[in-house]
């Protein structure tokens, strides 16, 4: 579909793996498409509606993300990682309605 909708998310696609650079063909650390925001100190995602299945069910939970080294995961969220868990089931939840 984002070869006829997004190609400039297509380009970022091949052999079915997703984030690869479209010029050298290596995979990419970081999602293209993570923002930081420097005045909220918060991502966002730019493509976040035409988002790939993997994203929208990432992550389930805090300990994912930790093993993942995700970088949506902040030093400070390490400090409660129960709140953090809540916050992210109350996300995941409002993404899904």
């Amino acid at each position: 579909m984002w070869d006829l909708v997004r190609p400039n998310i297509s380009r970022y696609v091949q052999d079915g793996k997703i984030w690869m650079d479209p010029i050298n063909g290596n995979q990419i650390e970081l999602c293209p498409w993570l923002r930081k925001d420097p005045k909220r100190e918060q991502y966002s995602c730019d493509i976040y509606y035409d988002r790939p299945e993997d994203c929208r069910v990432y992550p389930a939970n805090v300990k994912d993300m930790i093993n993942d080294e995700c970088e949506m995961l902040e030093a400070q969220d390490l400090a409660d990682l129960n709140k953090v868990q809540k916050t992210l089931g109350e996300i995941i939840e409002a993404s899904n309605s």
